[in-house]
């Protein structure tokens, strides 16, 4: 789908990957080449340089995360997004990160992203549409869903891969459920001072939870609350 992206652009976002690189956020080929595929200009807010490693307001107090955080957790579930895996995106925004998984997941695995704000899911769909992802949303190996995130997905589950793009004040069960045996969800977790958890379910139903760093994420909510 390279001919629906500018020169420009496809510069642009090449130089982004390659600073990702440089400083050790990308640390493996495989998220290289899918940063790369998927252009984050597709998915950023008109009017905002989308190519600056910062985060971007996209209305409905939402936002996109930086390129450095999208590639941070795209290294931690790097083997949880092998060819035929289910991935599940909480918070799913304008799309980009679900459209990375598809990528990485590819026509014989499944990914779902799940947004409560129904102008976020229109959104998100017509810019997955203008993107190296697009075929797989036309196939139904990709779908957006409006719906709590709080929730997930239940009807896809188990996942071998969650990530949320919002902050719980702490991990719902909800999610912990529907994470496979031998699965790795990420997931900021906190209210002012917030840490990405990543948590691993082992392969007896056990789950072992770390801090990987410091972050700071929107409130993991409900519809009503995020738009008051």
């Amino acid at each position: 789908m390279e001919h629906f992206r500018s020169r420009g652009s496809v510069d642009k976002n090449k130089a982004l990957v390659e600073h990702l690189q440089y400083y050790g956020i990308i640390k493996s080929g495989k998220v290289a080449e899918v940063m790369d595929v998927i252009d984050r200009g597709e998915f950023a807010p008109s009017g905002y340089p989308a190519y600056d490693d910062s985060p971007m307001p996209i209305g409905y107090n939402a936002t996109i995360s930086a390129p450095h955080m999208h590639a941070t957790c795209l290294q931690l579930l790097e083997e949880h997004l092998q060819p035929g895996m289910r991935a599940l995106d909480v918070g799913s925004g304008t799309g980009y990160l679900t459209a990375c998984f598809a990528i990485m997941v590819g026509a014989q695995g499944l990914v779902v992203g799940v947004e409560h704000i129904p102008q976020l899911v229109a959104l998100s769909i017509e810019n997955i549409n203008k993107s190296s992802a697009a075929a797989f949303l036309k196939e139904g190996s990709l779908s957006i869903k409006l719906a709590d995130g709080q929730l997930g997905w239940p009807e896809s589950a188990p996942y071998d891969a969650i990530h949320v793009g919002a902050a719980a004040r702490e991990i719902p069960q909800s999610l912990i459920d529907q994470l496979k045996p031998g699965g790795r969800m990420v997931i900021p977790v906190g209210d002012f001072f917030q840490d990405l958890k990543v948590v691993d379910k082992n392969l007896d139903g056990s789950v072992s939870i770390r801090s990987e760093m410091s972050v700071r994420y929107v409130p993991l909510t409900s519809r009503e609350a995020q738009l008051s």
